[in-house]
């Protein structure tokens, strides 16, 4: 039983602060200033998204772990954190490109 229980609390989503950041550096370097600003501006929109969906899906997964041992958006394909980790590299590289611009 100890053993189930530790699989299922491993398994469950993490919250968005303890996804690390994908490395995307350079990735943006050619691309103008406006449409790095702009760029910048929507990645902020979406990994906001992203960040409550994760958030949503960690708690989901620690309510169904506490009530029925299974981590409930792993199966449900709530768990984005993939995504997540993309988005914020995203930002950091154009966040880096946009203070090159001058």
């Amino acid at each position: 039983m100890t053993a189930v229980l530790l699989t299922s609390i491993s398994a469950c989503s993490e919250r968005p602060d303890a996804i690390p950041p994908v490395s995307m550096t350079g990735a943006f370097d050619g691309m103008s200033c406006s449409n790095a600003k702009n760029s910048l501006a929507t990645e902020r929109v979406n990994l906001s998204r992203l960040e409550k969906q994760q958030n949503s899906a960690a708690t989901g997964d620690a309510i169904g772990v506490f009530l029925v041992l299974v981590p409930v958006s792993k199966l449900t394909g709530g768990d984005v954190a993939g995504e997540l980790g993309a988005s914020k590299g995203k930002v950091l590289a154009l966040e880096q490109r946009v203070a090159r611009c001058k």
